[in-house]
């Protein structure tokens, strides 16, 4: 099967590519395309856990993209933040969120709490 670890971004690069081609394949479960596959898709996963590791977005982002996803205006949020001028307050990073606004974010719009409740990129 000849499967080696991925240690450098060139093995990295390689590795993406022979899954890319496993996946056009479609093989099946058990065959050993498909094991092959599972254990490239494994190895990549572990490697980027390691060296490329997601961080949680900024709150202020994370707000603004779920009203794009779910297309929601300023006046949406006024429930949920209170008054449109706090509305563009906390959307331009003037004031930070309350515990109050964090915790009806999280009920309202379904954006997870540890991410709301975590630094700005301007705090």
């Amino acid at each position: 099967m000849d499967i080696r670890p991925i240690h450098t971004k060139a093995d990295y690069k390689a590795t993406l590519k022979e899954i890319s081609a496993l996946m056009e394949s479609d093989p099946d479960l058990g065959t050993p395309e498909g094991d092959r596959l599972d254990i490239l898709a494994t190895l990549v996963q572990a490697y980027e856990a390691k060296h490329l590791p997601i961080t949680a977005p900024d709150p202020v982002e994370a707000i603004k993209f779920r009203m794009d996803q779910s297309g929601l205006t300023v006046k949406d949020l006024e429930p949920i933040i209170g008054k449109s001028k706090r509305v563009y307050e906390v959307l331009n990073r003037k004031r930070p969120l309350t515990l109050a606004m964090i915790g009806r974010l999280h009920k309202s719009l379904g954006i997870p709490a540890e991410v709301l409740i975590a630094k700005t990129a301007a705090g």
